[in-house]
């Protein structure tokens, strides 16, 4: 009896396993805002271009850091100076790969201006990193003073680049 009600308990749980479940119907309103425009392919290119020109700037805030965290030792500030001599170096490839796919008459209205904006800011620094390879052993405090001076016209651009795009900042 016992083995009778074991399997009757089994073949229930089962079968009640195997019920559908019911929907549940849907309250929330649609949005009363159109869903944002997808990017064009060239806009997508753009992009591309901007997070490949992206990774030549961390490299570039990269050595910068490293020098302005090494004052205390002059070893160390010497290895730091001659590592952003060398991050400039490769910083200058990132940015020039990705710089030749951004095209500023991807975006129209003022979303353009600021495409442009951006990517006189990204040439500024391209422009810089030949000097920067040079003199960053050298003379890293005036490297770095440099280098942060347009690091920060770049920020600026690209955030409110990113606020016209509808991407948010960080």
């Amino acid at each position: 009896m016992r083995g009778f009600t074991l399997v009757l308990c089994l073949v229930a749980a089962t079968a009640s396993a195997q019920e559908p479940v019911q929907a549940i119907p849907e309250t929330t309103r649609a949005e009363s805002t159109p869903p944002p425009a997808l990017p064009t392919l060239e806009q997508q290119r753009y992009l591309e271009g901007l997070r490949t020109a992206g990774r030549g700037v961390a490299q570039l805030k990269d050595g910068v850091s490293r020098v302005s965290s090494s004052h205390g030792d002059s070893v160390r500030l010497k290895q730091a100076a001659r590592r952003l001599g060398g991050l400039c170096g490769t910083a200058n490839g990132f940015m020039t790969s990705g710089r030749t796919k951004m095209k500023a008459t991807a975006y129209e209205d003022s979303t353009g201006i600021k495409a442009r904006r951006l990517t006189t800011q990204i040439d500024s620094l391209i422009r810089s990193t030949p000097t920067c390879e040079m003199s960053a052993a050298r003379k890293p405090d005036s490297t770095v003073t440099g280098l942060l001076s347009r690091l920060r016209a770049y920020e600026a651009a690209l955030r409110d680049f990113r606020a016209a795009i509808g991407l948010p900042n960080r």
